[in-house]
């Protein structure tokens, strides 16, 4: 094949992205909305990694509310057109917010850009800490990573504790919905089998989420996603030695078997700011029979309010992206969404 010529390359990926970003904008003049869309369809407007350098807005939007979570700070105002950086802004003057449990300097935050000493080696592994993207190359400037989805209004790292990305997991367990005599139970109207997975109710917010979390420097991606649902849901970090032992035990057949990795890369996170933002690797760990999970206690831990098993479903509201895991779950389980057949995506 020939060579591509210098620069051609992000020319092609800049008119791709505006050419499904004009698309999306289409869509949304005939009353069409990207969150409507089936998950079939979303995946085919987005392969698993839906963000590069020269694409715009998608799936960003929490990341512009205001106020910033745990915090009074209001982010400057974004308008929808200008959060892409293609589009030049002169007068974009976000505002700068890193909370003080970052400042404090945990073991698990970067000190600040400027102090003495760091020097992160960004787009790469830096010793113990992952600062590649799963989204590909990400700019940084004047010493700063900048967000691969644009502008959020607010610079630094505000909850976050690394500059650039930062890492996370999120096992999606989930089973059937059975009835008292161990039968799948059908939705009435869609006429597909019930999933339930376990929701966990975040402290922090209040909302409904996967029990995930972040990724410790060193650590595989697979003790991750085992470690925070064990944490969360199990409430592992107060149980005795035996204890733990005996979940461990009885986790291991679920974590060990054949999952489906639904989505790996950039998040919609309230948390996000110019300088640092979420991504994680979204996994479904699916208990056919049911067997395994059954005799599981579920128990809330850690950063968990409550936990239960929650019926799938388009009414669920959920923290940050994860309903958006859940939906893309469904779909390839081949389980109930929605009570409305047109929202089905057909070629």
């Amino acid at each position: 094949p020939m060579p591509l010529p210098a620069g051609a390359l992000p020319r092609a990926v800049a008119v791709l992205s505006f050419s499904v970003l004009l698309s999306a904008r289409g869509a949304a003049q005939r009353g069409i909305t990207l969150c409507n869309l089936s998950a079939s369809c979303w995946s085919r407007l987005h392969p698993v990694n839906m963000f590069n350098s020269y694409n715009v807005k998608f799936h960003h939007s929490k990341a512009l509310t205001s106020p910033y979570p745990g915090s009074r700070i209001e982010r400057s105002q974004v308008p929808e057109d200008k959060v892409g950086w293609l589009t030049e802004w002169e007068d974009y003057h976000p505002v700068e917010y890193t909370a003080k449990s970052v400042l404090a300097g945990p073991s698990w935050a970067d000190p600040q850009i400027n102090e003495e000493g760091f020097s992160p080696k960004f787009n790469e592994r830096d010793g113990e800490v992952e600062r590649k993207s799963l989204n590909g190359l990400y700019v940084v400037e004047n010493g700063r990573p900048r967000n691969p989805a644009g502008r959020t209004g607010l610079t630094g790292r505000g909850l976050l504790g690394r500059w650039g990305p930062n890492h996370a997991a999120d096992p999606v367990v989930t089973r059937w919905k059975r009835d008292g005599s161990g039968n799948k139970v059908a939705h009435p109207v869609s006429g597909k089998n019930i999933l339930q997975f376990v929701a966990i109710k975040r402290r922090d917010c209040g909302e409904w989420a996967i029990p995930g979390g972040m990724v410790d420097p060193g650590e595989k991606i697979t003790a991750t996603l085992k470690r925070e649902f064990e944490e969360e849901a199990l409430n592992s970090l107060q149980k005795s030695p035996e204890e733990k032992a005996k979940l461990e035990k009885q986790l291991q057949k679920l974590f060990s078997q054949e999952h489906l990795v639904v989505y790996r890369g950039y998040v919609d996170d309230p948390r996000n700011t110019d300088n640092a933002w979420m991504e994680t690797e979204a996994v479904n760990y699916h208990d056919e029979t049911g067997e395994t999970m059954d005799n599981l206690p579920l128990e809330a831990g850690d950063d968990a309010g409550v936990v239960k098993w929650v019926d799938i479903s388009e009414k669920l509201e959920l923290y940050a992206s994860h309903s958006y895991f859940i939906r893309l779950v469904t779909e390839k389980r081949g389980a109930h969404w929605s009570e409305d057949p047109a929202s089905e995506c057909h070629e």
